[in-house]
């Protein structure tokens, strides 16, 4: 498994270009299967998940193609089976069930794989299917979604954690096809959800309140070709703008929507790091020292439990205490073990982590458990003294563009030792 190799306590300076959003571009794929008719989305990044829905859309018997960043996908006939060696690889692959329970009424998926960051069950995704008639069943590691006809119906999509993304995209996906009108309260307000329902309002899908937490969905008989442009990752902005703050450096980020990051920037500004809007860019620079600051992550438009890791990095360079609360996944302080590796103080009491700031750190080995926590580590290495190595980094090739390349044309000293 590949490695990065990181020479710490080089500030970022220069410019970094922001790719699109993956939890945004891997269900508007899926949702390329509600129709016979080729679809084209711009603005794709080249990562593993990526490819991974391009294959698992290819083995449901879709022609998928990419050309730099364009994607061009054409389900002119598709199966409902989702093959478990490919499912298995990623929890996003969930999203296509939606689509093929929309298109065929009929569906066996295999109960998906990705991150180990805390149990992330489906079934509010399954509630929405049983509402709009679907019989459920589980059995042998698969889920069986089938019915007769699909008919709207209203619906609470709210969890214990407030309201599920792809949940929200799934039932969407499958909703857009039923007959007569589809409500759901409690909906995923995130932008990437907005990005999905763009799209299949462009495919003639007709979706209303996209970004608020009730959701219209009046269905149609069939679905078109569309063409359609991702929008940028808000989760890989605030990674390089953490990134610049930790290093205190100074970095242009170019593509940042803005709008997106609210929740980020506000905790950023509060911890003493400049934060200037350019035009379609964003400026981010270290004001003196860090400060403290307390994050609770929350469903958008609050601070993104994906930014959570990230942020108790940056939090390890400021002088004080700052506790950091997660309030979406339970599990997902598995980096705090690693950064303690680096010298860095963490104690975890229930849903919070203490983090005593101010302490540098210092090079090591560590061990990336998930894809964020791949990110925090990176950034605690680039702000460390002497050399850390950072293993398992195909975690992070899952959700970060050429992160190694991207870092290195901001002058980190960072290399990757690939797999023999």
């Amino acid at each position: 498994m590949d490695s990065f190799l990181i020479k710490g306590g080089t500030p970022l300076h220069g410019e970094v270009q922001i790719s699109g959003a993956k939890n945004a571009v891997l269900p508007i794929m899926a949702a390329t299967l509600l129709t016979s008719e080729p679809c084209v989305i711009h603005g794709v990044p080249d990562l593993s998940d990526v490819k991974f829905m391009g294959q698992i859309l290819g083995w449901l018997g879709a022609k998928v193609s990419v050309e730099g960043g364009t994607v061009r996908i054409h389900a002119r006939k598709i199966k409902g089976d989702g093959d478990y060696d490919l499912v298995r690889k990623m929890r996003g692959s969930v999203c296509i069930m939606g689509p093929l329970l929309g298109r065929l009424k009929n569906t066996r998926v295999s109960l998906p794989g990705g991150c180990v960051i805390g149990a992330r069950p489906i079934n509010l995704h399954l509630k929405g299917f049983a509402a709009l008639g679907a019989k459920i069943r589980i059995e042998k590691g698969y889920v069986k979604a089938s019915a007769r006809r699909l008919v709207g119906a209203a619906m609470f999509l709210g969890g214990r954690a407030g309201s599920t993304v792809l949940g929200t995209a799934n039932v969407v996906m499958a909703a857009v096809l039923a007959e007569g009108v589809t409500v759901i309260e409690s909906a995923a307000c995130e932008p990437e959800v907005v990005d999905l329902i763009n799209f299949l309002n462009a495919m003639g899908a007709k979706i209303s309140g996209a970004g608020s937490p009730t959701l219209t969905i009046t269905g149609v008989k069939q679905l078109h070709g569309a063409e359609h442009e991702v929008i940028p990752d808000r989760i890989e902005a605030a990674t390089y703008a953490i990134a610049a703050a930790a290093t205190n450096g100074e970095v242009l980020i170019k593509g940042a929507r803005v709008d997106h990051l609210h929740a980020v920037l506000d905790k950023l500004r509060e911890a003493g790091v400049v934060v200037e809007r350019k035009g379609a860019n964003l400026l981010v620079r270290r004001n003196g020292r860090l400060k403290s600051s307390d994050v609770t992550t929350l469903p958008y438009a609050g601070f993104p439990t994906d930014v959570q890791a990230q942020m108790m990095a940056l939090m390890t360079q400021a002088p004080g205490i700052s506790i950091i609360t997660e309030r979406i996944f339970e599990s997902r302080f598995m980096h705090v073990s690693e950064l303690a590796r680096l010298g860095a103080e963490v104690e975890i009491e229930g849903p919070s982590a203490i983090v005593k700031g101010g302490k540098p750190l210092s090079g090591a080995e560590v061990m990336a458990s998930d894809l964020r926590a791949s990110a925090a580590l990176v950034i605690a290495g680039l702000a460390a003294k002497g050399t850390t190595q950072v293993n398992r980094v195909y975690h992070i090739d899952r959700g970060y563009e050429n992160i190694d390349g991207k870092l290195r044309g901001l002058g980190a000293r960072i290399q990757r030792i690939e797999e023999t």
